[in-house]
């Protein structure tokens, strides 16, 4: 029985149609992710889910007394008020009740009057029993403990000084711990470090109990999380079974259908065109029935073609080496942030930036750039080099100004490589067509600022591109359009960021600060540094931090050190990941051949040490991925061969 269901929704804003006969329901305890372009109206269909927002037509039934939670990007919270305080407030009454309790405790330890005893011992009695229906007495504790996970330790600190990411961590801590029957979260993952989703997807599994609609882009929590996604797409929703991959595939499959369809129906025209000028002019009683279904296949409107951005990065020419760092010390204040880094940035080379917030990511980006001097060592950058940066706060942005005003700051044409193009043209690549490109920059939605961040960043040519979470409010048809620009970029690039499957796709290298304040270098892209880590950690390591109250081993970790649990049923997501893995065994297998093959050639061994070095690392992980994949198959397949014997 689902506990809320919306039946053909429509909402139009002006002469734009967003939702359009948008239908859905969603059953107890189920976690669905909601994915869709910037604008496409995944925000408009929460609201009215949550009773927020009117739809100009269609039905939405909650079950009664359903409790329900939304997040949205920017939540409204008092700033008067602690994190412990926020958390609490989630909780119904929680805290109302403990102060009574303790209230009428205090008056009873002092009662002298027989009249007022038995009054006092009911209340007491009613308060104890609102507490325990409402979670116990330990969820004073337990809100600490979700603020620590979230990295919010200053519990007690009003949350109108804190920032804007930290805010919504405390919002993000009070929906958690109020644990509703539903919840809507407007993009989780922003503002959240890589070891803090990794926590977030672990609760949401383990510890959530309730259903659940994700909007986000986060592909990695999408594919662990979710066992059905929803994507919005010209105002109508389309559903998909499993995460992103399997969003992918069905999108691919339902891309090509529509194809066919389309194909089918336009030779269908050509041919009934061909018989009716065939027909003897002097015949005046044609088939009615044939040229009604011509009309009638005339009348279907042609599918509208999917636009995508087109990212372009103009690269100068330079030498080999881009950035030389050498015993770099950096510092905030007592705080050693950075000591001793010696790294060698080259073209090519695509290093990502992961750390837990406040670990000096921007910071060190910014001596990288020379905009705050080394407290140690030194920073060579190459001669006459140029940076496209792009902050996380996309803070250069002017809200007074036009898109094509921030972007165009006063030229006509953009020059990228050898075409130049108009301003309007350019912009048209980010997916602003004529009329957005007059809209004020303080009107646009969080993914418009983004691509227009991007549009400024990339607008002229350079040699190293450095990014402080770009991936922030950009939709996966961006994302991908970003990763696929990087990877032809000629230069070198710096990124800092949260989404582990834009390091996989991009990275060539990690650097990744530890939570003792170290700074390494891994060879590799996520997945390769997950393995590094995954055999580096003793047995069953528990997701743990400063303040948590009940560790839980990570899902990873539980399948790599118990192996197959081979009396459980298989789930949905491992079905799926054993179908595919084949696939990923053999083109494994393949590069560390390739790449083999590379080692054993003549000219190897006269390429600088730095990079053979580089080359065997590579290599290694290559090998480590293959043995990774094996050995995940087999453990898939024990599950599968114990399930059919059971």
């Amino acid at each position: 029985m689902p506990i809320i269901s919306a039946r053909e929704i429509r909402r139009s804003y002006g002469l734009r149609t967003i939702l359009e006969s948008a239908s859905v329901s969603i059953e107890p305890g189920e976690k669905v992710g909601l994915v869709g372009r910037n604008g496409a109206g995944k925000s408009t269909l929460c609201r009215i889910l949550a009773g927020l927002e009117e739809a100009d037509g269609g039905d939405v039934v909650r079950r009664r007394d359903l409790r329900m939670a939304y997040l949205e990007q920017e939540p409204a919270m008092d700033g008067e008020r602690s994190a412990r305080e926020i958390v609490l407030s989630g909780l119904g009454g929680w805290q109302e009740a403990v102060d009574e309790h303790g209230s009428v405790s205090l008056q009873l330890e002092h009662c002298t009057d027989d009249s007022q005893l038995d009054r006092l011992l009911q209340a007491q009695t009613e308060a104890a029993a609102t507490v325990e229906s409402r979670g116990g007495w330990d969820l004073d504790h337990q809100a600490e403990a979700v603020l620590g996970n979230l990295g919010i330790f200053a519990v007690d600190q009003q949350v109108g000084t804190m920032s804007g990411g930290e805010r919504r961590r405390v919002a993000l801590a009070r929906l958690l711990v109020s644990g509703p029957e539903f919840a809507i979260i407007d993009e989780p993952t922003n503002h959240l470090d890589i070891p803090t989703i990794e926590w977030l997807e672990t609760w949401f599994q383990e510890r959530f109990e309730g259903a659940l609609l994700l909007v986000t882009h986060d592909r990695y929590l999408l594919d662990r999380v979710v066992t059905r996604t929803i994507e919005v797409d010209e105002g109508r929703l389309h559903i998909y079974r499993g995460g992103w991959e399997a969003y992918l595939v069905g999108k691919a499959e339902r891309s090509a259908h529509a194809a066919r369809t389309e194909s089918n129906r336009q030779n269908f025209l050509r041919r009934e065109l061909e018989w009716l000028r065939r027909q003897p002019k002097a015949r005046t009683t044609k088939s009615k029935s044939r040229v009604d279904r011509a009309e009638s296949a005339m009348s279907v409107s042609k599918p509208q073609q999917e636009k995508y951005a087109s990212i372009e990065m103009g690269a100068l020419r330079s030498g080999r080496t881009i950035l030389e760092v050498d015993d770099l010390v950096v510092t905030i204040g007592d705080r050693r942030l950075v000591d001793g880094l010696t790294l060698r940035l080259c073209k090519g080379q695509r290093i990502g930036i992961v750390g837990p917030n406040g670990c000096g990511k921007t910071t060190l980006l910014r001596t990288l750039m020379g905009e705050r001097p080394p407290c140690g060592g030194s920073v060579q950058r190459a001669k006459n080099s140029t940076i496209a940066y792009l902050d996380q706060n996309r803070s250069g942005l002017k809200p007074e100004q036009t898109v094509a005003e921030q972007v165009g700051e006063g030229r006509s044409v953009v020059t990228l490589g050898s075409v130049e193009m108009t301003v309007r043209a350019y912009l048209e690549r980010f997916l602003f067509d004529r009329h957005e490109q007059t809209k004020k920059i303080g009107k646009l939605s969080g993914g418009e600022r983004a691509r227009v961040g991007l549009a400024l960043a990339l607008r002229d040519a350079s040699q190293l591109i450095i990014f402080d979470e770009p991936t922030n409010d950009l939709d996966g048809a961006t994302l991908a359009a970003l990763e696929d620009a990087l990877l032809e970029y000629e230069g070198a690039a710096l990124v800092v960021t949260h989404d582990r499957r834009f390091l996989d796709r991009v990275a060539t290298s990690l650097l990744v600060f530890d939570e003792g304040g170290g700074l390494t270098l891994h060879a590799g892209n996520y997945a390769d540094y997950l393995i590094r880590r995954r055999e580096e950690k003793p047995a069953k390591t528990s997701v743990i931090r400063k303040t948590d109250a009940s560790p839980v081993a990570s899902v990873a970790e539980k399948t790599s050190v118990e192996g197959p649990d081979v009396g459980r049923k298989m789930t949905y997501a491992e079905g799926i990941e054993l179908k595919g893995i084949m696939a990923k065994i053999e083109a494994a297998e393949v590069h560390v051949g390739a790449m083999e093959t590379e080692l054993e050639a003549s000219g190897f061994y006269d390429r600088e040490r730095r990079d053979q070095a580089d080359f065997l690392k590579r290599l290694e992980v290559a090998r480590s991925l293959a043995r990774e994949l094996v050995g995940r198959w087999e453990t898939l397949e024990g599950i599968r061969e114990g399930q059919s014997e059971v």
